[in-house]
């Protein structure tokens, strides 16, 4: 697998900034220590601007090839963690209690810093790259704040590009896809007010925990009997709380989940048919339902040039034989989507290695794996000197 020598060479020092990013975890517009540690790195490495404060915690940092042509790229990487409780016992497990960094931001980060200070000491490119360390992706939509902020017009660029980890997938190896990889994403919420009274005696109340377990089982038959069976869609519900002991029937129930779809047309669908279900099934009941469909992220869409641009320098990398085209895109929301649809650019997977037995993304015991750092350094900056060619 042809590393770059030079990003081969910083593998120790990547793993040691890693694990201080991990066991140093900051949520969604708290990334005060990341942030200043990666501004405070890519001045060291020599780039030529570094620009922080963009969506509050987001840093870009500026390099500068060997030639002036107008041509810029933007390479992105997600920095924020999780309000997980970790439970992995690690050496440099976080010392922050009930947050982790468990989506593996720690290494996005890692590997964009990586690249960062290769491109800064070779400037083997004409042109300029734009390292984009992005706050707040797992909520609060760092991404679209990056872009409401003017991230294009503060920073020209031609296409803008994301990775991530994927554990699971071979280690080392690349997943591209045209099209949507990702899913766009709503929270939903439905408060079911009924009547309270004593468990013994159903008849003087009207049991709202009745009334949301219909609710619930009917939900499930939104995709199952209205979207296309050829088309995607999921609404799962992975909160329910009502009630406070177990011979009283409580006055209100609250039902918390999510929904997933890629066209904007089963979106519409999903939100429709979600209100009448709620709202219709609560009224038979002589109950109320206030529900909620907020939606998130867009689906996240690649651009077919972009992508055959980030494919090529995943074969440079990698090899033909481990970079695959990922069969279907995953449920999985990622606010990249919201630079996607201001910019034409492209997000590819990179195959964290480990099986499907072991901790994935979101799990208090998940950890990135070091060993492909290097990896995805080597991939940006190839990625980087293949587009912006010199001469």
């Amino acid at each position: 697998m042809p590393i770059l020598n030079r990003i081969a060479d910083y593998h120790a020092e990547m793993t040691a900034w890693r694990r201080d990013f991990h066991a140093h975890p900051e949520i969604a517009f708290e990334e005060v220590r990341t942030s200043g540690i990666v501004a405070e790195k890519l001045r060291e490495f020599g780039c030529d601007e570094v620009i922080t404060g963009i969506a509050r915690t987001g840093v870009v940092g500026v390099i500068r090839g060997q030639g002036d042509t107008g041509r810029a790229i933007g390479l992105r990487a997600d920095i924020d963690a999780l309000p997980i409780l970790e439970q992995t016992g690690l050496p440099h497990a976080s010392t922050v209690p009930g947050k982790m960094h468990a989506c593996g931001h720690d290494g996005h980060t890692t590997m964009l810093l990586g690249a960062a200070k290769y491109l800064a000491e070779t400037r083997n490119f004409a042109g300029t790259v734009y390292v984009i360390f992005q706050p707040a992706e797992e909520s609060g939509g760092g991404g679209n704040v990056m872009v409401q902020e003017g991230l294009f017009e503060r920073f020209p660029m031609e296409r803008v590009f994301g990775m991530h980890n994927w554990p699971g997938a071979p280690e080392g190896s690349f997943w591209w896809r045209e099209g949507p990889i990702m899913a766009a994403t709503a929270q939903i919420e439905v408060t079911v007010t009924g009547k309270g009274a004593h468990g013994a005696m159903p008849h003087q109340g009207n049991d709202p925990v009745v009334v949301a377990a219909q609710i619930v089982t009917a939900l499930q038959s939104i995709v199952a009997r209205n979207v296309e069976p050829a088309e995607s869609g999921v609404i799962t519900i992975g909160q329910i709380q009502g009630g406070d002991t177990w011979n009283v029937i409580p006055e209100e129930v609250f039902l918390r989940g999510t929904a997933r779809w890629f066209k904007p047309e089963i979106g519409d669908l999903l939100e429709q048919r979600f209100l009448e279900i709620t709202t219709g099934i609560a009224t038979a009941f002589g109950a109320t339902a206030k529900a909620v469909f907020d939606r998130g992220y867009p689906a996240t869409v690649n651009e077919p040039e972009s992508t055959a641009l980030s494919v090529a320098a995943a074969r440079a990398i990698a090899g033909e034989a481990k970079v695959q085209e990922m069969p279907k895109p995953t449920m999985g929301g990622e606010d990249f989507s919201f630079m996607l649809n201001a910019k034409a650019g492209s997000y590819i997977m990179l195959g964290a290695g480990r099986g499907p037995a072991d901790p994935q993304v979101h799990h208090p015991r998940y950890d990135f794996n070091d060993a492909v750092l290097p990896i995805g350094a080597s991939y940006w900056a190839r990625l980087a000197e293949q587009i912006l060619t010199k001469g």
